[in-house]
This record gives C-alpha cells, structure tokens and sequence, in this order.
C-alpha cells in the first residue's frame, strides 16, 4: 500500500472507545465531509459524535484491511470487512460487512465515503425485517 493509505488504515484499525477523540483528530481534517449509506457528516466534531456513539452501541468492532488502489497523489480507494457485534442483532453474534472507502486528502483526510450494502450492515440481522429482506434479495438474484 502506499505509505498515506498503509498508515491510514493501520492507525483507524486501531480506534477504540477510548483513544476517538484524539485519534480522529490525527487522521481527518477539521473541514472533513464523511458520508455512507446512511449517514452524512460535516467537520470534525461531528464525526467524532458519530463514532463515540457508534463505539458506545456495539460489543465490538474491528477493521480488516485488505486492498487499496491509488488514484493520482491525494486520492485512493481501501477494500476492508468490518467485524462487529451489537446485543441486538443476531443474539449478539460477531457479523462481517464488506465495504470499500474512498479517501482524499492533503495532510489529514478531507473526504471520507465509504460503500457497503446498509441491509447487510443492519436491516438484514434484525427479527421481522431480516427474513424479508433475505427472502427478497433470494427472488431478486
């Protein structure tokens, strides 16, 4: 990987509940537009809102990284799986996703997109609305 997105996704593998706040000010920009599926966030602040209570919601969350592509000398793409485990979906079962992140950046990341599938991150594991979906997803393929 090149050095920017090897650190990158070296030093956001290593977020935790209790070094957020310090460690996202290392890694994004105070202007950083962050956006995926189901959420859109401006500046820092909010960023380090959404992932306090991301952190506070689940058992257990973790980041695989596993690709990247570079695109010119500010841009780039990381391939991952995030693991995770939240008391109320699946029986607090450890879940996988697979996303990819699109990145710019100067010194810090300024744009941060990531790309998943929301019904397999969420709606997927819960009671009533999983099995429709799965249902659905099985009449669709």
């Amino acid at each position: 990987m090149t050095d920017f997105l090897h650190d990158f996704a070296r030093r956001f593998a290593e977020l935790n509940a209790g070094n957020l706040h310090q460690r996202l000010g290392e890694l994004y920009g105070e202007d950083v537009h962050f956006h995926d599926p189901l959420h859109e966030i401006h500046g820092l602040s909010a960023l380090r809102d959404y992932y306090a209570e991301l952190y506070a919601n689940v058992r257990e969350l973790s980041f695989d990284f596993h690709g990247h592509d570079r695109v010119g000398d500010h841009e780039g793409y990381l391939r991952w799986t995030m693991h995770y485990r939240h008391p109320r979906l699946r029986g607090g079962a450890l879940l996988s996703l697979e996303g990819c992140s699109h990145l710019r950046w100067r010194d810090r990341v300024e744009y941060h997109r990531d790309y998943f599938d929301a019904g397999a991150l969420l709606y997927e594991h819960l009671p009533l609305l999983g099995g429709a979906i799965r249902w659905l997803k099985g009449r669709l393929a």
